[in-house]
């Protein structure tokens, strides 16, 4: 396995979908990466060479924010957004939704199981 941006990516896949299981790294990420280090995208990674897999090390970390460090980012944006008062910050705090879905119907994703209110069994 290549250890990329200290993630074991799987040998067998081609490397557009490989270098994806970095978190941080989507599709469109993942193509330009191999574009600006002149790779093919359907090359499988156990067939990429050390010198090949050490370009596309350097251009990640030179040119984006990934896995530890892109997660302290969104986890401190998140942070700041609750301590401001925001109402953003609100519905992170108390584990709504946060971007207007509706919590009427559904919503159970953010909100957790149902729990059941007023059906007692009588004594």
């Amino acid at each position: 396995m290549a250890r990329i941006a200290s993630v074991d990516v799987p040998k067998d896949k081609q490397a557009i979908i490989a270098l994806t299981y970095i978190y941080g790294v989507g599709p469109t990420i993942s193509r330009n990466i191999l574009k600006k280090a002149q790779i093919k995208e359907e090359v499988r990674m156990k067939d990429l060479t050390e010198e090949e897999i050490t370009r596309i090390r350097g251009i990640i970390e030179k040119d984006y924010e990934v896995e530890g460090d892109l997660r302290r980012s969104v986890t401190m944006n998140i942070k700041r957004l609750m301590d401001i008062g925001s109402y953003r910050g609100l519905r992170h705090r108390k584990g709504l939704p946060v971007r207007g879905q509706r919590t009427h119907t559904n919503g159970r994703t953010r909100k957790g199981p149902k729990k059941t209110v007023g059906a007692r069994s009588k004594k």
